[in-house]
């Protein structure tokens, strides 16, 4: 049997021959090129065939013989019997059999998201002013994280989190948000979506139904969805979550996903009253309420109201926050607030369910916190960010007439711009897409028979000098 094929045409010259030998052999016994039983020939016989040194063929053989390719007896070395040869563990170029795709669960679930480089342009939701970020006193607070480090922050993290972390953030909570919380009640995740799966995976089983918000936030319907729960859509109104009866009698939920402090991305806000009749419903039918308070912390005017969290001491509430918006994304940190009855299970059950890492880092935040560098940035975004949505505001005013339908801006990051029906979303935001603005379509959070058709303009990341600019743009856009 011809074996030329086995170094011809040769791969780059800075692979080694035997490791090119010992490729193609693996090759051919994958894709059956070379059969099972063949005798190959003797190591100094196959050296002199390919102009090889002997050790080259030695090498090769010795590496399949321990992988199970080839079996080595006093006869010799001949090709050993595989199983299901074309479904081999590589991919070769004889092989015809794609591999079976996601679960239905991940098809269903996922949906395409904008590039992440839309991150960095004018309008881009979500994203912080990283140009404003504290590097100076973050570096110094990684700086003695490092020094200070020992085992547990190289290794996982603690359950629950930093010891540290979680003390800081119970004292942060309480002055800031009124939750009168201990360390123990905390749960450090990795973001927002972390802690979402957490929710679905601790708090439901699989099968039953979640609620999530119409128009919602697009990443809970992504984590129920995977987890295997009934994602069921609850129309939002002025007031935030409006559910109806047939919601509540066909729908029986077990989780209930709400931002009621700042809805996103309606930016509405929930009153005393439908909290208060939301925690006794879902009291009524057994359902967890996972309140995401996302950016309360950038409040416009006044105080952040209470959350639901805080309202009644047995609320079957499970607080969510995040430092995405208030540090950086990169650093994948958020955390979970729990009540009293479930904090010790919830946080041997989270242990078992992920092992948490970033010790470092939550050594490093436990450490910005308590140095005051939080609450210090927080101030100073807080008044930067109003300012510039006001600037924001009076651009859109002028480029677009006093009666813009504007909504939302009692907190966070974007506000939303609500188009005619004449002006189709997806199509406006593709035009300004190509004048370089990372605008959001609004459409793409809401589920049928909702149907939102507007822009959601962040406005975290854009600088007050560029106001303008970029609102001259989104009406070059819009007007087509």
């Amino acid at each position: 049997m011809e074996l030329d094929w086995l170094l011809f045409p040769p791969l780059p010259e800075a692979v080694p021959r035997q490791r090119v030998l010992y490729l193609r052999l693996r090759e051919g016994v994958l894709s059956g090129r070379l059969p099972a039983g063949m005798r190959l020939p003797a190591s100094r016989s196959l050296a002199a065939t390919l102009g090889v040194a002997r050790n080259t063929v030695l090498f090769a053989y010795e590496q399949l013989v321990a992988e199970g390719c080839l079996v080595a007896d006093r006869q010799g070395t001949c090709v050993a019997l595989l199983p299901a040869r074309g479904a081999a563990c590589v991919t070769t170029a004889a092989s015809s059999t794609a591999p079976p795709g996601l679960s239905v669960r991940a098809s269903a679930a996922c949906q395409r998201e904008p590039a992440r480089d839309a991150e960095a342009l004018p309008f881009s939701p979500g994203v912080p002013d990283f140009g404003a970020f504290p590097f100076r006193s973050w570096r110094a607070c990684l700086e003695r994280a490092w020094r200070d480090a020992g085992w547990r922050q190289l290794g996982y993290a603690a359950h629950g989190g930093d010891p540290l972390l979680r003390e800081a953030l119970a004292d942060h909570l309480t002055a800031v948000r009124g939750l009168a919380v201990t360390p123990g009640q905390i749960v450090v995740t990795s973001g927002t979506q972390a802690a979402l799966d957490l929710c679905a995976r601790l708090l439901a089983d699989h099968g039953d139904t979640a609620w999530v918000e119409n128009p919602g936030y697009l990443a809970a319907r992504v984590a129920f969805g995977l987890a295997g729960l009934q994602v069921h859509d609850v129309t939002v109104d002025a007031q935030g979550l409006a559910p109806d009866e047939d919601d509540w009698g066909r729908h029986r939920p077990r989780l209930i996903m709400v931002t009621p402090s700042h809805q996103y991305p309606t930016g509405r806000v929930m009153p005393l009253s439908r909290r208060l009749a939301l925690i006794e419903r879902a009291r009524d039918a057994g359902a967890w309420i996972v309140e995401d308070d996302y950016d309360s912390e950038f409040r416009r005017t006044g105080p952040a109201p209470p959350a639901l969290f805080g309202l009644q001491p047995d609320a079957p509430v499970v607080y969510a926050g995040t430092f995405s918006k208030t540090l950086y994304p990169g650093l994948r940190l958020g955390y979970l607030v729990l009540p009293r009855a479930i904090a010790d299970d919830f946080v041997h059950a989270a242990a078992l369910a992920t092992r948490a890492g970033q010790g470092i880092e939550q050594r490093a935040l436990a450490d910005f916190i308590r140095r005051g560098h939080y609450t210090t940035h927080l101030r100073r975004m807080r008044a930067r960010y109003n300012s510039r949505q006001a600037a924001l505001r009076t651009a859109l005013q002028q480029a677009f007439g006093p009666d813009a339908a504007l909504s939302g801006g009692e907190a966070g990051l974007h506000l939303v711009m609500w188009l005619p029906d004449q002006a189709c979303d997806v199509a406006v935001a593709q035009r300004a897409a190509a004048l370089g603005l990372g605008v959001r379509v609004l459409s793409a959070y809401s589920r049928p028979p909702v149907r939102c058709n507007g822009l959601v303009l962040g406005y975290g990341n854009l600088d007050e000098g560029n106001v303008g600019g970029a609102v001259r743009r989104l009406k070059l856009a819009l007007d087509g």
